[in-house]
């Protein structure tokens, strides 16, 4: 198994429920082929350095996982017929000192995401307070 770290900018004319769906097919057609995700980092709409598709930003994401090579292809042949993904780019990562900064990004992107999901836990409290 490999280290992989894939972006894909998305669309930024859906819906939040529908990126986060996107974002979920590509982490499902890895873990469909026996791929691994380690961890997810939103990094949230972001102005494109030049425009595609007309369009002038962007939703990132970046995915970080562990699979084979023909997990990987897969990935990148749905994206590719994807019409809500506007580039997507993996990055393979091989030598000690790679996979030494991998394993950089990785806690930083799970530090991110246990401060967001704690962020998140307050807030749909305090929502289902108020709805009861």
């Amino acid at each position: 198994m490999n280290h992989y770290e894939t972006l894909i900018v998305i669309k930024p004319t859906l819906t939040e429920e529908e990126i986060k769906a996107q974002i979920e097919r590509a982490k499902s057609i890895v873990t469909e082929q026996n791929g691994e995700i380690l961890a997810t980092d939103d990094m949230g709409m972001r102005k494109l350095a030049y425009p595609i598709e007309k369009q002038e930003r962007g939703y990132y994401s970046v995915i970080y996982f562990t699979a084979t090579g023909e997990a990987v292809h897969e990935l990148e042949r749905q994206m590719r017929y994807n019409e809500d993904v506007l580039r997507f780019m993996t990055v393979k990562y091989s030598s000690k000192k790679e996979i030494a900064q991998f394993e950089k990004m990785l806690a930083k992107a799970k530090k991110t995401e246990s401060s967001q999901s704690a962020e998140e836990s307050p807030a749909q409290e305090q929502s289902e307070k108020e709805e009861a």
